[in-house]
């Protein structure tokens, strides 16, 4: 449960927090877009605190300062050679890459404080997470790792039986006046091609990391038969110590998204 931290704007939940299951991928560059939407949606009063789920396309997420490096169409060339979408992201952060076998996790609320509370977020949702994936099995702690891709001081991390550290959770925040978008990918099965892309993405980059800290929940969990359904109910219950949960459906969403502002 999170509890409400001086200065922090996600201490305390809203009243309500919509839980949104996206069973059907738009498309990869459509559902990255598809926050950015939402965001402007809460900007401007048209959508209220929303958690949106989905299962992505295999997509390689990658920051504006890739963007502008040399190797940067090297990089596209090498996702799409191993079936990964290559996209830039308006958030920060380096090149991640995600797949079926994840979860992402788009979470979005109006707020006058969202600026201040920017790095109260990352502390206290990253603990969420954890916590979720704790109770789902996984030996799960927060905190950046050596070497670690798109590296991150909140960066959710499980250790193998064999003790190797392994990034299990990246997050990223888009804010606005008035609103904030806070993104996580949970990669929960497969880190392979993950890892494999990765390698050569950073190599055209010509960016260092330690490709053994890829990995994914299974990797760090008590059973090896741990699921993407299994993590999904642990972390929406750890939503519910968050703010009290409400369920909706997309098209509803996506109806709130895209009406026109009175």
């Amino acid at each position: 449960m999170l509890r409400q931290t001086p200065g922090s704007a996600a201490g305390a939940g809203p009243a309500r927090l919509t839980v949104v299951r996206q069973e059907h991928t738009l498309g990869a560059a459509e559902d990255l877009g598809f926050a950015v939407e939402m965001l402007a949606a809460a900007k401007t009063g048209g959508l209220g605190p929303t958690l949106r789920l989905y299962r992505p396309q295999p997509t390689v997420a990658l920051g504006q300062r890739d963007a502008r490096l040399p190797g940067f169409d090297d990089a596209a060339r090498a996702c799409r050679q191993q079936g990964f979408v290559p996209l830039v992201r308006k958030a920060g952060g380096r090149a991640a890459a995600y797949h079926q076998g994840c979860l992402v996790v788009d979470h979005v609320e109006p707020g006058m404080e969202a600026v201040a509370g920017s790095r109260g977020r990352f502390a206290a949702f990253a603990e969420l997470y954890a916590s979720a994936l704790r109770h789902a099995g996984v030996d799960a702690a927060v905190g950046e790792i050596p070497g670690e891709y798109c590296p991150g001081e909140f960066t959710v991390h499980g250790t193998t039986a064999a003790g190797r550290k392994i990034k299990l959770v990246g997050t990223a925040q888009r804010v606005v006046s008035g609103a904030w978008l806070f993104s996580s990918v949970l990669v929960i099965r497969d880190a392979a091609p993950l890892r494999r892309v990765l390698t050569d993405v950073y190599a055209a980059l010509g960016l260092d990391w330690d490709p053994g800290t890829a990995g994914a929940a299974e990797d760090a969990a008590e059973a090896s038969a741990l699921d993407l359904d299994t993590v999904e109910a642990a972390l929406i219950q750890a939503y519910a110590g968050y703010s009290p949960l409400a369920f909706g459906g997309f098209d509803a969403l996506a109806d709130a998204v895209h009406r026109p502002v009175a």
